[in-house]
């Protein structure tokens, strides 16, 4: 089984898409069981709170189910816990950086080659679903080559 822990800052909007559409990438391709799949914080900023409501929103009207959510922040120990860590943006891979100290295994990668705006701060959840989509996509595709 794969593990996937995607990364933002505060755990309420891209992260928490990212892992429910991809969880419903993979059971609409039949690989669910193969896949565990989580999201986390590089923050305590939004410790204990759900996903954004215009998050929810946007999830609902793609399609995507979702469940009660709990935002999470990365802790070290959870550098073996997970394969890889898929962050939203540069920031993001610094701050996983700084939380676990160093990559021996280089697990931490960007979900994209740029980095997926907060909406949060842009207002703006149909890009960030967009990116996501395509970012998903792609990974997906690589993981299936391995």
């Amino acid at each position: 089984m794969i593990k996937i822990c995607f990364v933002c800052l505060g755990n309420i909007c891209r992260s928490p898409m990212a892992e429910y559409i991809m969880k419903k990438k993979l059971k609409d391709l039949n690989l669910e069981n193969e896949y565990h799949i989580v999201s986390r914080a590089t923050s305590y900023e939004e410790q204990g709170n759900d996903i954004y409501p215009p998050a929810k929103r946007k999830l609902t009207e793609a399609n995507i189910p979702f469940s009660n959510h709990t935002a999470t922040r990365l802790e070290k120990d959870d550098y073996d816990k997970y394969d890889c860590f898929i962050c939203m943006e540069q920031r993001n891979i610094t701050n996983t950086l700084r939380i676990f100290e160093s990559d021996p295994s280089n697990k931490i990668f960007t979900l994209l080659d740029k980095d997926i705006a907060d909406p949060w701060y842009t207002g703006n959840f149909d890009d960030t679903y967009n990116d996501l989509d395509y970012g998903l996509d792609n990974l997906i595709k690589e993981l299936e080559k391995k």
